[in-house]
């Protein structure tokens, strides 16, 4: 009979776990949480000193009536939950709901599940740390407190099922400031020049860009200046004035964390944050390999430390040599610089065995996880690897008093990227054709001048999300992909071609934020946040004075919010648009897409159709109204309401006014309005257009 009992989180790790350990021990899970602040009310008792309410979890009764047998029948009990703030939480809550105070209980915490790792932590097993557990009741209640005190002001302002919360409010926020610098950006027009000139007795023409003068580097802003240089150099002679040769060193990447590890699984697989984190989470549990039964594959997934254990380091170490040499080998392994707290408590994310290549076990995984685990696989393997070397050469040729520059690179030595290839590294090499020395004299061939637009900010990608929310000191790994996923699922943001685009009720909702709550949306105000539960997980800090200090000022800013909302009537606007079935003018509705209309005589008249906004600027194509109008997942563009017969359709406001260059029609961008035709260039603000 079993005399000690372990308690995992995941029913997938009890398998993978049982086998390590031998007939002595009985391996139970707990279905990740137990117990819960209850979801009926604030379950926080901010009368006396913010003592949380937690309940059993529904569903969780035969769970922990079960795990109570168990524990009857066990001399020693380890609490084995996740190696972070939250497993510990878990492992607290177990404590007290299985009541296993009288009992010998121990908690242990491994960063891989290999034979290795798990009997190790039965050598270290500690107490429950009650710092962790108390930052992690920190987020929960602060967290709580957001969501229950702002989201019925969001259900009386504008509809039900709308959420806030401390992160994804912040998060929305973002996404929101950037749509508004896109749309307020202004393209700017600039030019390149560059020359095609020939060494003599070469084939292949040698390509430079025109730099500026002797004196000083200068750039070409219209065409006008671009003939001009021309100009000035017709019948000049080209020679080469300076001539650099030099080595470049690209350095090894570092191993993954959970939010490197997100964006680069975005951008080389097309995953989505909520994707990569439950694939990873599969491959930490453990996979079934043939000969050796469940093994876990990868250590724990939500870490923001690239450090990695001296066993590792090893391994890898013994690893290169074996299969690419002595030279392959990093001389030291890469630190991250970051100024922000780090919870080093676990290690970056990396295979737990090197020795287990990806294409050996490449017909036991299903294609996403293979292709994670290689990426996981081949990141680390490269983080312990030297440089990659490139030959340079930059060269200056002169003609008249102006200045063009040409520059080349040849790998030297591939180091790490024998084995991993980021997506910024993929660089063609460029050799220059022919010997160049200081005065080397060239032919010219020919001018290749060409205009350009600056381009206005990118909107954000889950990975660009992720990596702004982790460089402001936003969440923490274990947040980012339950955010970005609660603010898609909430229609507040839209994803198309890997973007997110904010949606009109992702507009209204952070108006309304920005407006009542300046402070929870404020970057500054939850970085601050963040820092204060580390200082909890510390000690440095009570977990009741940050809850404490926090709640009356969100108090008071609920009940001011409450005041003004009651004064406010909101009446569903009437349309000009009459009812087919009862001759009642429709009215306005908001719905989870956005606006609708809908016949005022519900329940008795129940038509309902698509409302289009008319901005008042005929269509250039047809000649009938401009709506405003959404796609199929909520982004707003204009279009012709004549559609699908005409298919006019823009992303920008139109104005009404047409560019006095070329005729197109002038798009409102801020306080400026720009020609539709990005090669006509033409730009004037908004004020001399109505004047005229």
């Amino acid at each position: 009979m079993a005399k000690y009992l372990v308690i995992v989180e995941s029913p997938a790790k009890m398998k993978t776990i049982k086998k390590f350990l031998g007939a002595n021990y009985e391996v139970a899970a707990s279905n990740g949480h137990v117990r819960d602040l209850p979801k009926s009310s604030l379950g926080i008792d901010v009368e006396h000193d913010y003592e949380p309410k937690y309940i059993t979890i529904r569903g969780k009764g035969d769970i922990l009536a079960n795990l109570r047998k168990e524990v009857r029948k066990a001399e020693k009990i380890y609490l084995a939950t996740d190696p972070d703030r939250e497993g510990e939480a878990i492992s607290w809550h177990l404590y007290h709901a299985l009541k296993l105070e009288n009992k010998k209980v121990y908690r242990i915490t491994f960063n891989e599940i290999t034979k290795n790792a798990v009997k190790e932590s039965l050598k270290n097993a500690r107490e429950i740390n009650m710092n962790l557990v108390d930052a992690q009741q920190a987020r929960r209640v602060l967290d709580r407190m957001v969501g229950y005190r702002i989201s019925p002001l969001l259900w009386a302002k504008i509809k039900r099922g709308l959420s806030a919360g401390r992160v994804q409010s912040v998060a929305l926020r973002i996404i929101c400031d950037r749509e508004e610098e896109i749309n307020a950006f202004i393209p700017e027009e600039y030019w390149s020049l560059d020359v095609n000139l020939k060494v003599k007795g070469e084939r292949k023409p040698i390509t430079a860009r025109y730099y500026g003068t002797v004196d000083k580097k200068q750039g070409i802003f219209d065409k006008e200046q671009a003939d001009a240089v021309m100009a000035s150099l017709e019948g000049a002679n080209y020679k080469v004035a300076e001539v650099k040769h030099g080595e470049r060193i690209k350095k090894a990447p570092l191993p993954f964390t959970t939010s490197t590890l997100q964006q680069e699984a975005s951008k080389v697989l097309n995953f989505s944050t909520q994707k990569t984190m439950r694939l990873a989470q599969q491959l930490y549990e453990g996979v079934d390999i043939k000969g050796e039964g469940t093994v876990g594959l990868i250590t724990y997934l939500r870490t923001d430390s690239t450090r990695v254990s001296e066993e590792a380091e090893s391994m890898a170490k013994t690893f290169i040599e074996e299969h690419y040499g002595a030279r392959y080998q990093a001389e030291a392994a890469a630190e991250k610089k970051n100024s922000q707290k780090i919870q080093d408590a676990h290690e970056a994310i990396r295979p737990t065995d090197i020795n287990r290549i990806p294409v050996a076990i490449k017909e036991q995984l299903p294609r996403d996880l293979f292709r994670l685990y290689q990426l996981i696989w081949k990141r680390f393997v490269a983080s312990r690897m030297s440089p990659a070397k490139y030959e340079t050469v930059s060269v200056r040729i002169q003609a008249a008093d102006q200045i063009f520059t040409t520059a080349a690179s040849k790998l030297s030595f591939d180091g790490f990227m024998s084995v991993y290839i980021q997506e910024d590294d993929r660089e063609e090499e460029n050799v220059l054709s022919g010997e160049l020395n200081r005065d080397t004299v060239l032919e010219f061939l020919s001018f290749d001048p060409k205009q350009h637009f600056t381009q206005p900010p990118a909107h954000y990608t889950e990975a660009s999300l992720v990596r702004a929310l982790e460089e402001l000191g936003i969440g923490r790994p274990s947040t980012y992909a339950p955010t970005i996923t609660t603010i898609l699922a909430r229609r507040y943001v839209t994803k198309e071609n890997k973007n997110l685009y904010v949606t009109e009720l992702g507009e209204v909702v952070n108006n309304m934020m920005k407006e009542a709550f300046p402070s929870i949306v404020d970057v500054n105000f939850t970085a601050n946040m963040e820092a204060l539960l580390d200082g909890v997980e510390e000690g440095d800090v009570k977990w009741k004075t940050v809850v404490s200090n926090f709640y009356p000022d969100l108090d008071e800013a609920v009940k001011t919010a409450e005041k003004e909302l009651a004064e406010v009537t909101i009446e569903d606007e009437v349309s000009e648009e009459v009812c087919e079935l009862c001759g009642r003018n429709m009215v306005i509705k908001y719905g989870p897409h956005g606006r609708f209309l809908a016949c005022p005589g519900f329940p008795d008249c129940r038509n309902t159709k698509p409302y289009f906004e008319k901005i008042g600027v005929a269509c250039p194509k047809c000649g009938k109204d401009i709506v405003l109008k959404k796609t199929k997942k909520g982004r707003k563009y204009y279009g012709c309401i004549n559609n699908p017969e005409c298919d006019f359709m823009i992303w920008q406001k139109p104005s009404g006014e047409n560019c006095p260059k070329c005729g197109s029609p002038l798009l409102e961008k801020g306080n400026k309005l720009v020609c539709m035709d990005a090669q006509c260039g033409f730009v004037q603000s908004r004020q001399t257009v109505t004047d005229k």
